[in-house]
Formats: structure tokens, sequence, C-alpha cells
């Protein structure tokens, strides 16, 4: 007798599964009657009306969810199966992106649902639904809290737990995905607990959101995943994390990350973090190779990448073909790449910690492969400095390495370690001016003023970016105050420095009106005659020779119409603290031109060794007073007069963040 359909369907209802996921996998023949046009005939299983299109059946599970107007609960038996089919990512961010706000709103029940019995997956720890869940949260959260609400803060919470739940399902929340990331079955699971963290908190950031995961301590378990993995470019992620909440309302409130900062000792995993932000570092400056290959023929593109199996990060073949200059502009325009957002953490370690410091700036090379960490990170900003003006988000980046740089220099033993410490780094040959090539290693403080030199080379513009060249300059003046109070003769090409910072003078002049518009310029420019008063006044403690030091003589002498033009320009000879520095220079100057024309009187041609003959006599009728330092005081690191500026930086690195998850 035949069985009755009802009966029918429920024999062996894997069959119907595997049909539909091999009839979905074959392709009409051309040529065929139907090629064209799906068939439309009765199933002989189902003995229903084939679809158009057959589709994974977790897409018709999530059209249940964000298609239907449905207040009745879902069951128990859709959510097993929601949770242990593989999730469809493309698919689920499709409908999510196609789903409106509003519409969110009136099926507020579904994703409530949703979060719960997610996070009850994920507490649960079984394979692979807990992986699963995780997936589909990251993805939801990156996509819904991404949307604009009319109310955002409270219609976020309504959509995702409801105001009178929010605080039991967002502990609850927070509590499985700190379990998961300390204690999760597998590396994967742990990851991806991070990457939902991630999505929650980057997506969050602007509401209340956030403040459970800083009530909850992530720090241990963050920092214990990052010692655990093995490749060190995959504990980007949760170090992100970790500066992210750090960051999170930290000049309004106590927050605990930032104690832990300061606290932590592990010798261990600071090491692993460091081997971190060494090959985030490798991987964002290849990318800027990828797109204008500077490198020498040895070198290749990807090569100490796919040392740890990840050349493919890199975005690029390894012998990828040369691009227009279009392309080239359109691809430097995406740079740094989402990455950078590692820098915050590492802003943080550096501002925080000393022990980590000085880690950072003495752990060696791991292998021949790469270069120690402190030199890839020098080899990194080489070359976001020489494009730091294309986007004001690679701006951010430059003027948050600025301030590592500042810390580092300021601190009197870590600036020792910067000019006793050497190592090869790679430096930016995009464009000119190129620097001189370092004949092997060179002390790291080298390689600093080399990168600030290269800075103020490669960004004059109009719309100057003041904010960058102030900081470079304090950084400059810092170090240059470090060698000079130590007499600590440092090896390096001064007459670059000296050409550089000259022909920001007179570049300062020649758009002086232009540039006066601009916010900071007057101190900038003070800051400017302040570093070449500090030079001269203190040249002969850090140059490492008498020639080195008439050298700088030579140049200010040949700059004397620029400095006065500078002077009057920006009105420097007001007042009498600002008047010094450029009397100081314009005097010098003077003192000198006369004797070169009383010289000329007698002899119309001089040669260079007569004019340097003339600069050593000049010593004894030329009256300086010595400074240690920009307006003569010592001024320290202040992180709350950068508030403003890193509340912004921030901002960069959680939407950096909130990209990483949803690419």
């Amino acid at each position: 007798m035949e069985q009755p359909q009802s009966k029918r369907l429920a024999i062996r209802p894997e069959w119907r599964e595997n049909r539909l996921s091999f009839m979905a996998s074959v392709k009409p023949t051309p040529g065929t009657p139907d090629a064209s046009k799906p068939t439309m005939e009765q199933s002989p299983l189902t003995q229903q009306v084939r679809p158009d299109v057959f589709e994974p059946k977790v897409v018709g599970l999530y059209r249940k969810l964000f298609r239907e107007v449905d207040d009745d609960d879902i069951s128990e038996g859709f959510w097993r199966e929601l949770f242990l089919l593989k999730p469809d990512i493309p698919q689920l961010r499709q409908m999510l992106d196609d789903t409106d706000a509003d519409f969110l709103l009136h099926t507020q029940h579904h994703p409530q649902q949703l979060v719960l019995h997610a996070v009850a997956h994920i507490k649960a720890g079984e394979s692979p639904a807990d992986e699963n869940a995780l997936d589909t949260l990251t993805v939801f959260f990156a996509v819904v809290l991404a949307k604009k609400y009319t109310n955002p803060s409270s219609d976020i919470i309504e959509v995702l737990a409801g105001l009178d739940d929010v605080d039991a399902v967002f502990t609850e929340l927070v509590t499985s995905l700190d379990q998961a990331t300390r204690d999760g079955r597998n590396v994967e699971v742990r990851q991806k607990a991070v990457r939902t963290a991630i999505a929650v908190v980057a997506g969050g950031y602007q509401t209340a959101l956030v403040s459970y995961f800083i009530n909850r301590d992530l720090f241990p378990a963050l920092m214990r995943l990052v010692h655990q993995l093995e490749n060190p470019l995959r504990a980007s992620e949760p170090l992100v994390l970790t500066g992210l909440l750090a960051n999170y309302n930290k000049f309004e409130v106590h927050n605990q990350y930032r104690t832990r900062f300061s606290d932590f000792v592990n010798d261990d995993a600071m090491n692993s973090i460091i081997q971190s932000v060494s090959w985030t570092c490798t991987l964002l400056r290849d990318r800027y190779v990828a797109i204008q290959d500077d490198t020498p023929a040895s070198w290749s593109i990807g090569g100490t990448l796919s040392y740890v199996g990840l050349g493919g990060l890199a975005g690029v073949k390894s012998a990828p073909p040369a691009l227009a200059e279009d392309q080239q502009k359109e691809l430097l325009l995406e740079q740094p790449g989402l990455e950078a957002a590692i820098l915050l953490t590492l802003y943080d370690f550096i501002m925080a910690n000393k022990v980590f410091c000085h880690h950072f700036l003495t752990t060696p090379s791991p292998d021949k492969a790469q270069a120690a960490p402190f030199s890839t990170f020098l080899s990194f900003n080489s070359y976001l400095y020489q494009h730091a003006y294309r986007t004001a988000r690679s701006s951010m980046y430059a003027y948050l390495t600025l301030l590592i740089f500042y810390i580092l220099v300021e601190d009197p033993a870590l600036a020792k370690l910067l000019c006793e410490t050497s190592g090869p780094v790679r430096l930016c040959g995009q464009r000119p001016p190129h620097l001189p090539l370092p004949k092997g290693d060179g002390p790291y403080a080298a390689a600093i003023i080399d990168i600030l030199v290269d800075g103020i080379n490669h960004n004059l513009r109009k719309r100057l970016d003041t904010g960058f060249y102030l900081q470079s300059l304090t950084v400059l003046s810092k170090l240059l105050s470090y060698l000079a109070k130590t007499r600590t003769k440092l090896t390096y090409h001064w007459a670059e420095l000296w050409r550089s910072l000259l022909s920001f003078v007179r570049f300062l002049t020649t758009y002086s009106d232009d540039l006066k518009l601009l916010p900071r310029t007057t101190e900038m420019v003070q800051s400017l005659v302040e570093l070449l008063s500090l030079a001269l006044t203190t040249g002969e403690n850090f140059l490492p020779d008498a020639a080195a030091y008439d050298d700088l003589f030579y140049k200010l002498v040949e700059s004397g119409e620029a400095l006065i033009k500078l002077r009057d320009a920006y009105i420097l000879a007001t007042g009498a603290e600002k008047k010094s520095h450029i009397k100081t220079l314009i005097s010098v100057s003077k003192h000198y031109q006369e004797l070169i024309d009383s010289e000329k009187a007698k002899k119309e041609h001089l040669s260079p060794r007569e004019v340097s003959k003339i600069i050593k006599q000049g010593y004894e009728t030329l009256s300086l007073e010595g400074r240690e330092g920009p307006d003569g005081a010592e001024t320290g690191y202040r992180e709350v007069e950068y508030r403003s500026m890193l509340k912004r930086i921030a901002r960069v690195a959680v939407a950096d963040a909130a990209n990483i998850v949803s690419r």
C-alpha cells in the first residue's frame, strides 16, 4: 500500500538535504532545452514545486529571522538547527545590510532572541554550535551596530536586548566571551570570541554598551591568548581589542585597563606582544612597497611575511606588475592598512610601562628573515611619514607614533638606549629627495632623525598639517637636548638636518599668507626657531667635530635673509622670550655676513676654505647664550595635554577595528 505523503517526508530527511546540495552545485549544460530556464516540475521526492534557485537551508532560517514579521516565539528546534549549520556569512551580511533600522526595531523580538540563544551556545562550548554562534554574532553586531538610528543609544539597546533586560543580557554576553577567550576548547574558538567582542566594542563605542566590557576585566584572558598564539600576526586582534578598551572614556572615568598596562610585568607575554607589533609593522610596510617597489633586487615583496606562511596577507602577489601613477595614488590613499589600529595599544604600553619600553628597544631579531622589532617599527614609520599628508587617517597614525617617539626620547635612560642600540633600518625611498643610505647598522637615534627629516621634507603643502610638524619639531628638540646635555657625539649626516630645517624656513616665508590662516602656525614657527637656536648654541656638545659645527654656522649665514623674512612675516620679534631665539639666529648670521663682506672687499671671490677660516675666527667675537631645550625649560610628556588629539586617534582606530571584523 502506498504510504501517506507525510510519512514519506519523514523517511531519511538527510536525502533531501544531500540532493538539494548536489543540485545546487550542478550547472545546466549549454545548448539543452532547459539551460536558460530552471525547471518548475514537481519533485518526485517531496511532491512540491522546485524553487527557481536552490539555497542553503541556513539562508532560509535567516529569512525567517529578518524578513518575516512574527511576534510568536521561535521554537528551540529552530535555534538548535541554526547554530548547527555552518553560517553563510556573505548571505547573512547582505540580508542584514538590506534590513533597515526601523524594521529591526519593529521585529526586535527576533534579534533579541538571536543574541540570547547565541550566548547560550557559546557558553555551552559544544562543537560546532559555539563557533557558528560566534561567527553569526560577529556579523550581526558589525552590521546592526553600524546602522543609523533615530535615537541611537536607546534604539540599539531595544534591538539587541530590550531596556529592561540589557543588564542581564550584556553581562552574560561579556562573561561568555571572556570565558571563551580564556578557556575556549581550541585557539580558533578563542580568536572568534575576540572578533565578536571587537564587533560589539567597535560598533558600540559611542554607546554605554562598552561599559559592560570595562566592568569585566578581559585583560588577563587577552594577554594569555596573545602569548598562546604561535603566529604573531594572529595576535594583532586581541591586542587591538585591548587598546580599544583601554581608551574608552579614559579621560572621564577610571579605566582598569589603564592600570593593567602599568602593572604588566610578564616578560614572555611582553615578547609575544612585541613580536606581534613587529610583524604587523612589516605587513603594513610591505603594502606600501607592493604599491611602489623601492626595494633592492635582493629583497622580495612579501618575503618576510611568507616566512610565517602569510605572504598573501600583504594583499599582493610576490611579483606584482608595475602600477600606473593614478593606480598608485588610489592605493596609497588606503594606507596604512586596517591593522594599524594596533598602534593605539602600543602607545598605551609605551606610555604606561617603562619595562615594556626597554624590551621594545632591546629585543633582538628573532631570526635572519626578520629585523629586530624596533627596526621594523622604524621602517614602517619611514613609509608612513612620507605619505602622511595623503589622508587625515594616515596623518592621525603618524601623529600617534610621534607621541611614542616623544615618550621614548624624553626619558634619559631610554634616550641612552636609542643612542647605544644599533640595527639595520630600511628607510622609504619612494619619493625624492632621498637621504644618504647609512653604511651598515646605525644607532636608532640617527634613524629617528632620518624619519623625522623625511616627514618634514615630504609633507610640505599650503594646507600644512601643523600638528604633525609641531610634534616632529618637538621630538627633534627633545633628542638634541639630550645629546647636548650628555655630550653624546652621535654619528649622523647632520648637514641633511640643517638643510631640511632651513628649507622649511624658506617654505614658511614663501607661503606665509596661506600658512598664517592655519591653526597653531605661529607656535610651529616658534618651535622651529627654538630648535635652530638650540642646535646653534649647544651644537659643539653633540656634533662629531669642528667641521660639522662650522657647517651649521655657514648654512645659517646663507639663510640670513630668509630668517629676517620669517621674523617679519610671523611677527616673532614681540615679547622678550619670543624675540631671543630669532634674535640669536639673525645676529649670528649678520655677524658672519659682516666678516665675510669685509674680506670680500679685499678679495672678490672667497674659496670654501677661506669662508671656513672666517667662521672659525668669528667664534672669538661671537657671544652665544647656551640653552638646554626650548625656552631653556625642561617639559615632560603630559598625556592630558593631548586629550583632544588622542580621542580623535582612538576614533580612527575604532573605525579600523570595525572594518577588520567586517571584511
